[in-house]
């Protein structure tokens, strides 16, 4: 078991998310930063989708009075255990009794803590994902408090490994978006080569951009699918990321999309951070997920 002696900012428990709901309009939410959790997850021998606690900006103090062994990946939260010094990239044995003590990230937003057996909570439509906006999944469909109590599944075997650190830009690649062709030329340029700024309006919803603004000339839009990765424009120009517990349908036009294999570094930016688009092809975006792939079955390292 895992007990909070103080929380943090945003913890969440999360797993790889719900799928197969958007008709009924639940997202698949899930880890804003996959690929961090499943490498966590991969450190203390966990199966990828395991659930695990999505932290945000800043950590909390937790008690594990069994002990267990613990993994942190994505953004580093200064780990101590015990008030010592934890090293990133591998897993670490917390002592029964033993205190594990995160702090202010740096490097990113979201870090990701898999605990050997996961958290056990009870599935809701097929996932222990935390569903904020529906108030369910997770720990009670809320952020983590002091004093909840997390239970934990059986451990499994481990070895040894650490973890490759993942290169990520600040330009992100997109797509052409359905409505591209009612914006000028103009817009698309200060889209594909403006810099823009992630707001303070930013979360697991969206992040609201600011920047030069993208006039749309298309005329009204009725009501359409959308994803995570979609950049909606509203009325005012300033470009929105929709986000992984985002709307599954929207009116604003939709100017481009984020490819797949850029969302993860998505999920680790900040208000504040200064960002870059660039177009490419879809042969080119299969080509940069097949990169990610190749990655994410080396990143792990097994020592002997």
């Amino acid at each position: 078991m895992i007990e909070i002696l103080r929380p943090g900012l945003l913890d969440l428990v999360m797993d790889l998310g719900r799928r197969g709901f958007r008709a009924q309009g639940v997202p698949e939410g899930g880890a804003a930063d996959a690929p961090a959790l499943m490498l966590a997850n991969r450190l203390v021998g966990n199966a990828d989708g395991t659930a695990g606690l999505e932290l945000l900006l800043h950590g909390p103090l937790l008690r594990f009075p069994l002990g267990g062994r613990v993994a942190l990946a994505g953004a580093d939260m200064q780990a101590r255990v015990n008030g010592v010094t934890a090293p990133r990239g591998r897993a670490l044995e917390v002592p029964p009794g033993g205190e594990l003590d995160l702090r202010q990230a740096s490097g990113g937003l979201r870090a990701y803590l898999a605990v050997a057996g996961g958290i056990a909570v009870p599935p809701v439509l097929g996932s222990r994902s935390t569903f904020l906006p529906g108030g369910f999944g997770g720990w009670q469909g809320r952020a983590l408090q002091a004093d909840d109590v997390l239970p934990l599944g059986p451990a499994p075997q481990s070895r040894r490994a650490t973890l490759a650190p993942d290169a990520r830009s600040g330009t992100l690649r997109i797509l052409p978006g359905p409505q591209l062709a009612g914006f000028s030329d103009t817009a698309l340029k200060a889209l594909a080569g403006g810099e823009f700024t992630v707001s303070a309006d930013a979360n697991r919803l969206g992040l609201r951009l600011a920047g030069a603004a993208l006039a749309y000339a298309g005329g009204e839009l009725a009501s359409q699918a959308v994803l995570p990765g979609a950049i909606q424009v509203p009325p005012d120009g300033q470009p929105i990321i929709l986000g992984w517990d985002g709307p599954v349908t929207g009116g604003y036009p939709v100017v481009a999309g984020i490819i797949a294999a850029d969302m993860p570094g998505v999920a680790q930016l900040k208000p504040g951070d200064k960002l870059r688009f660039r177009f490419v092809t879809p042969e080119q975006a299969r080509a940069a997920w097949a990169a990610h792939r190749r990655f994410m079955e080396q990143a792990i390292g097994w020592n002997a």
